[in-house]
This record gives structure tokens, C-alpha cells and sequence, in this order.
């Protein structure tokens, strides 16, 4: 039997970036955060910025804390044709569901 190394990587950045949005949409610091889950702020800002790779308790405390599924970022392939509703995710609710006094009256 021949034993072949995974050479695949994982890349956080976009699930740091989804953590960091979703951080800052519930008004909360990276200094908070860090508390939280018992990281020092810098490690926090790498998760976030840079895609540093956290351990697995601090990845799950921030995804459960601000509900973030990660389905679509572990398989990318079974999410294929859903850019439409990623883009209504990361659309402002404004641009959703506009008050009556947005649209003029004709």
C-alpha cells in the first residue's frame, strides 16, 4: 500500500473575514473577543486579517457565538450557483427591505 502526504491547505481568510463582520455588526471589539475566548487581542486581529489558522475550541466558541455556519466554506463544490444568496447574505437589510418612506408615492 502506498501512503501519499494531503499537501491541501485550508484557507481562513474568508471565514476570518466572516468572523470579523460578524463581530463588528454586534458592536463588539477585537479586545472583547479576545476575552471571550481566552486570546490576546493580536491573535485575534491574525484569525480576522491575515487567515491565521485558530485552534479548534477558539474556532468553534466564534462561529457558535456569532452563528456563522461554515458549510459553505469546508465544501465550496456543494454550494456552486449560490453567489445570489451569499451576495442577500451581506446585503444590508436597508437595501432589503426599504421603509415605506424610501419609495416615493406615485
Amino acid at each position: 500500500m502506498k501512503i501519499e502526504r494531503d499537501e491541501r491547505r485550508f484557507d481562513f481568510h474568508d471565514i476570518g473575514l466572516a468572523i470579523k463582520r460578524a463581530r463588528e455588526a454586534s458592536g463588539m471589539t477585537q479586545e472583547q473577543l479576545a476575552y471571550i475566548v481566552d486570546r490576546a487581542p493580536r491573535t485575534i486581529m491574525y484569525n480576522e486579517n491575515d487567515g491565521q489558522h485558530p485552534s479548534l475550541n477558539t474556532f468553534y466558541q466564534m462561529v457558535t457565538m456569532f452563528d456563522i455556519s461554515v458549510d459553505q466554506y469546508f465544501y465550496p463544490s456543494k454550494n456552486k450557483g449560490s453567489e445570489c444568496r451569499k451576495r442577500m447574505l451581506y446585503c444590508p437589510s436597508s437595501l432589503l427591505f426599504p421603509s415605506k418612506k424610501a419609495i416615493p408615492d406615485n
